[in-house]
């Protein structure tokens, strides 16, 4: 029973994303989600009281297939310290921007300015990495290392979604000088 549920679930959330790309933010509903996960709409109101809490749900389920992904790639890493962390976090990102579906408008929850959140999407980031690579850069995830990966999540996402504004794949010039201005500063504060 529990593994139907979490197979239904994960069909709404594909079928959210699906849409999402197609028909954008405005035009989603949930009786489209249904139709699209061929799950009764009862289905979706189970999980979700209204298509923001669905989205909600998807940009959760985008940060967890993410730290899956970084941690998979630091796994294989050799001993680059920081700067190979840095560009996995950032390899993974930029991937899932070009071929998640759903992620170019959510990503992690940041693009839909709709309701309050709790706490913003970038601090959730910026936590998640902080307790992600603290291990792998042998550092205490303290208040400092927390200050630091915001700041560094802050810029990225900003010069990430002016790079995928220019270019519709990421602008690769834009995305170099985000990589130099971020190894820039956290070799000040990691070295």
């Amino acid at each position: 029973m529990q593994r139907r549920s979490a197979e239904r679930l994960a069909r709404i959330l594909d079928a959210c994303a699906d849409l999402l790309d197609e028909v954008g933010y405005d035009d989603l509903s949930t009786r489209a989600v249904a139709q699209r996960a061929a799950v009764p709409i009862g289905s979706v109101y189970r999980f979700f009281g209204n298509k923001r809490q669905m989205v909600d749900a998807l940009a959760q389920r985008n940060l967890e297939r993410y730290a899956e992904r970084v941690t998979q790639r630091l796994r294989t890493a050799g001993d680059g310290g920081w700067r190979e962390a840095m560009d996995a976090v950032l390899d993974e990102y930029l991937e899932m921007k070009r071929t998640a579906p759903g992620f170019s408008l959510v990503d992690f929850g940041n693009q839909i300015p709709v309701g309050t959140r709790h706490t913003e999407p970038n601090h959730r980031v910026a936590d998640r990495l902080t307790e992600l690579l603290s291990g792998y850069l042998d550092r205490e995830p303290d208040e400092e290392l927390r200050r630091v990966f915001l700041i560094a999540v802050e810029t990225a996402d900003t010069l990430v979604h002016l790079a995928f504004r220019v270019a519709p794949e990421g602008d690769q010039k834009i995305i170099e000088e985000m990589r130099e201005m971020l190894r820039a500063y956290l070799a000040r504060v990691l070295d």
